[in-house]
């Protein structure tokens, strides 16, 4: 089977259409039953058009939230910073300040990803998400790149630090603010199915750490160690490029249209239970912001017909549904068994097409 042929027997099915299938098909119609209204939803356009502006908004609340959160921490450690001369602590809050202004990508993804498709866009902006991911991932190099740079130049240059106390209270402050932040944006982001805030989250959490490797700092300093300071300096700037390395092969999967296996052996699994489909053929999840699409193709009875092929078609896009978090539209396309001696149609066409 290929999806080079989307004619005429393509099923494409929206969640949101009414189907007009039968679900009467004995024991499985009977489970298929049972599974609704154990889990129930709707069919509804309108309420996946709502479930989908939820996630949205969601989304928009957490980073709203967590720019105010990361952005009274930095200004903390900001005016701190001022008085002690703390580079360790200087690369901690950088690093803050640019946790906090990523939300400006995320939030105009998110707000993009609102609109409706366009004959231009037919997938709609959801991928907008992946490109504030490459947003964030360059965020990050910046900020270890600067943070690497203050600690050098601490290194060549050993000041004192002052103020030993105020530098220990506000490392605790950018730990409490970052482990807060990071548990939110992770939790939500997990939740709606966002790769973007998951990693974002992520980042938060090892900037928390960081904050905490700057108590180091001070307490070597209190001893009279004018180089701890700075390595403590270098010591966060190596935190922040392996959460760099992290954030970014996130991203980057995202983009290549990576999915977890185990979802595409739970779709072909909700999908060989259905009653008529006699064989899985190819079958793809892609994400598109922060929700699925299926496309799959389906063998059916060879001598079915098209209202069978339909019904078939249609009973395994819902049982994808159902079993897929967050698939709010599959493509599924039923071909039927060829008969003994009969040459593949497909097999015809893909020879036709490199021919």
């Amino acid at each position: 089977m290929s999806d080079r042929h989307p004619h005429q027997h393509a099923h494409g099915h929206e969640h949101g259409r009414e189907h007009g299938h039968e679900h009467g098909r004995r024991a499985a119609g009977l489970r298929h039953r049972l599974a609704h209204l154990l889990t129930p939803h709707s069919h509804e356009s309108a309420d996946k058009l709502d479930s989908a502006l939820e996630s949205s908004a969601r989304g928009m609340r957490a980073l709203w939230v967590s720019l105010a959160a990361l952005g009274a921490t930095a200004l903390t450690q900001a005016a701190v910073v001022a008085v002690s001369g703390s580079v360790a602590l200087l690369g901690d809050t950088v690093h803050n300040a640019a946790d906090a202004l990523t939300a400006v990508p995320l939030g105009i993804a998110f707000v993009l990803g609102r609109r409706a498709a366009t004959r231009r866009f037919t997938y709609g902006y959801g991928r907008a998400e992946d490109l504030a991911g490459l947003v964030i991932v360059l965020t990050i190099a910046a900020s270890a790149a600067f943070a690497a740079w203050a600690a050098v130049g601490r290194l060549l240059d050993p000041r004192p630090v002052t103020h030993l106390p105020a530098v220990a209270a506000a490392a605790l402050v950018g730990f409490a603010g970052n482990e807060w932040v990071a548990r939110y944006r992770i939790r939500v982001g997990r939740e709606i199915g966002s790769a973007a805030l998951v990693a974002d989250g992520l980042h938060a959490r090892t900037d928390g750490f960081t904050s905490l490797a700057v108590l180091v700092g001070a307490g070597g300093s209190a001893l009279g160690l004018q180089l701890a300071d700075p390595v403590v300096g270098l010591a966060i700037t190596g935190a922040i490029a392996l959460v760099l390395r992290d954030a970014g092969r996130e991203v980057f999967r995202r983009i290549m249209d990576a999915v977890d296996p185990a979802l595409v052996d739970r779709a072909e699994g909700a999908v060989r239970a259905v009653p008529g489909v006699r064989e899985v053929g190819e079958l793809r999840l892609r994400w598109i912001g922060h929700r699925l699409r299926a496309e799959l193709a389906v063998v059916v009875d060879g001598e079915a017909t098209v209202r069978q092929a339909h019904a078939i078609a249609v009973e395994a896009e819902h049982a994808l549904l159902h079993a897929v978090p967050r698939l709010t539209a599959a493509l599924v396309h039923a071909d039927p068994a060829p008969t003994p001696g009969e040459r593949d149609p497909h097999l015809a066409l893909a020879h036709h097409l490199t021919a």
